[in-house]
């Protein structure tokens, strides 16, 4: 028997405050290359996956642990993660970013996390990417388990999500949702305080 809904959000700039890959770019002197290939990817004007492969490319020699400690210390959107926490076995992060670097913050969550994924190599440093998430993949899962889906994003990439709910919520607290991804949503939302109490209506 199906359960009732499942909530899928996307992590970057939804469930935390900031972008994350910015933010370990910003730590290891290379803000301005991963800021542009980010900001890109955002607005639709780069493929996910080229943009995602390029940045694994420019992290490649940084140890792993290194990366994940850093991602460890992201800022949450402290509602939408209280809404999770309170709601675990409903609510999924669905994100391109890799498992190795964000276990920490996944585990810290307490749900389930769809994500791409890579090998460690033996020296600690990121290895070959094994898998790049397609955002449609986990919610045609998840609709095998869930009466609904609701999707919460705010980035060109997160339309995928959008495409295979039954509820797609465009949330523009960090900054302002692509504009595709609002005239593809059946609310737009503003705030952290405002998005989880109409998720806690649905």
């Amino acid at each position: 028997m199906k359960s009732d809904t499942a909530f899928c959000f996307d992590l970057d700039g939804t469930v935390t405050r900031k972008e994350v890959l910015p933010i370990i770019a910003s730590e290891l002197g290379l803000a301005e290359e991963i800021g542009f290939l980010t900001e890109m990817t955002i607005r639709g004007q780069i493929p996910f996956e080229m943009s995602f492969r390029l940045r694994c490319r420019l992290l490649a020699e940084i140890e792993v642990d290194t990366v994940a400690r850093i991602v460890e210390q992201v800022p949450l959107e402290d509602p939408i993660a209280a809404f999770i926490r309170a709601n675990p076995k409903n609510c999924f992060v669905v994100t391109g970013n890799l498992n190795v670097w964000i276990a920490r913050l996944a585990a810290d969550l307490g749900c389930g996390v769809f994500s791409s994924s890579a090998l460690v190599r033996s020296d600690g440093k990121l290895g070959a990417l094994t898998h790049i998430l397609r955002k449609s993949e986990p919610i045609r899962e998840l609709a095998t388990r869930f009466k609904r889906i609701v999707s919460i994003g705010e980035g060109f990439n997160d339309l995928p999500m959008f495409e295979e709910a039954d509820i797609g919520v465009a949330y523009g607290g960090v900054h302002p949702p692509a504009r595709e991804l609002v005239n593809n949503s059946t609310y737009v939302i503003e705030d952290g305080d405002t998005l989880c109490r109409l998720l806690n209506t649905l």
